[in-house]
């Protein structure tokens, strides 16, 4: 019996269970805005994001899955190092998803790498280059998310006033749709690359892959392809109800106007980046931009959730980077005391993962808290100063 084999198979297995909490983690950033401004029914949301998740693998090519991959050298890129890396990202993740926190699923599995590769190797075992390129993009993603949706506000309040279009106007839901469906693939096409990126460099790590031609990618069998967007859609069609809750409704006030400028904000921050080879947050290009929209709409922002959610991306690496150390010491430990361990906070976080997924709240607890129209035009006349920014609930 081939263990090295079987062990590769789980691990891709734990790397695709990444790739689902990624789908339902950051279903928010395209959805969130078309759900708070009801240009689309909540039931339909995630299905819809889901579809243009998929939809991005016939299109866009590997460029963020090699630059992710490359992140600890070949050499380094054992068993214990990307499991570790793994269940680093996935623990940040759900635990940030169970408090409604939009986090960077991008910042946990780069940490993760980055924990597990310097407690293999020190720091001769990174790739600076590709940390450096992820870096790059995930520090300028929020800033060009936020200024496009700010700007565009702006161009958007000209156009009202010379059609006559109030700020609900039919038309500026179909952009919200248009823009949230480009979101959606943007967000497949950066993000389901991130885990083709592990799973290849596990692969490429245990010899079953090679390097390209030109040196810089990895070639990529097609089943990694299909079961990486797969495992993105099927996580983004479960919804991840916490998280759209503080996206559309906790951040600011929507409405269909500021809600297309936040969508096209987002989406031009994540084409350009995967673009590049970056592998960017779509979340925060996707917080960020929902900030700017709001901000320049002048129903302002709940800076407490904005002040929490920027306090979760800078601890994400760090942390991520931690608990990859930890566990992969772990791993390191004589052969029987490192099963009982590892299995130990395996099963104990397994448990605490599923009895949060059958306590959480789901699109019919959404709905109830949707402002109506009315509600939202009682607001904009009278947004008394503490709830400035934010949205009415029930």
């Amino acid at each position: 019996m081939d263990w090295t084999l079987i062990t590769i198979i789980l691990l891709v297995g734990a790397a695709l269970i990444f790739d689902f909490t990624n789908g339902f983690h950051d279903a928010a950033n395209s959805v969130g805005t078309v759900v708070a401004t009801r240009a689309l029914p909540a039931k339909w949301a995630p299905a819809f994001s889901a579809f243009f998740n998929f939809l991005a693998l016939f299109v866009v090519g590997t460029a963020v899955a090699s630059t992710v991959g490359k992140t600890v050298k070949p050499e380094f890129a054992s068993v214990a190092v990307i499991f570790a890396a793994l269940f680093a990202a996935i623990a940040w993740n759900y635990i940030t998803w169970f408090i409604g926190m939009p986090s960077s699923s991008s910042h946990a599995i780069i940490g993760g790498l980055v924990g597990a590769g310097l407690a293999a190797g020190g720091l001769g075992a990174i790739s600076w280059g590709s940390v450096q390129k992820a870096a790059i993009g995930i520090i300028a993603s929020p800033l060009v998310a936020f200024t496009i949706a700010f700007v565009l506000m702006y161009i958007i309040f000209v156009i009202q006033k010379i059609f006559k279009m109030h700020d609900d106007h039919v038309a500026f839901k179909g952009v919200q749709l248009v823009s949230a469906a480009a979101l959606s693939f943007g967000h497949g096409a950066n993000d389901a690359q991130k885990t083709m990126g592990v799973i290849g460099a596990l692969l490429l790590g245990a010899g079953y892959i090679q390097m390209g031609a030109d040196g810089k990618t990895m070639a990529l069998p097609l089943w990694v392809e299909l079961a990486a967007y797969s495992a993105i859609a099927l996580g983004t069609l479960w919804g991840g109800w916490k998280i759209i809750e503080t996206m559309g409704l906790r951040i600011t006030t929507l409405h269909a106007n500021s809600g297309a400028a936040a969508n096209i904000g987002a989406s031009t921050a994540i084409f350009g980046a995967t673009a590049m080879g970056a592998p960017i947050s779509t979340t925060q290009a996707a917080a960020s931009s929902v900030v700017g929209g709001g901000v320049a709409s002048g129903k302002g922002a709940n800076w407490k959730v904005v002040g929490e959610m920027v306090l979760a991306w800078v601890a994400t690496i760090p942390f991520a980077a931690a608990i990859s150390f930890g566990m992969y010491w772990l791993t390191q430990l004589p052969l029987v005391l490192a099963w009982i361990l590892v299995g130990g906070v395996t099963g104990a976080f397994t448990v605490w993962v599923v009895w949060a997924m059958r306590n959480t709240v789901h699109a019919e607890d959404i709905i109830a808290e949707i402002p109506t129209e009315e509600e939202l035009a009682e607001f904009d006349e009278d947004p008394t100063p503490h709830l400035k920014g934010t949205p009415p609930v029930h």
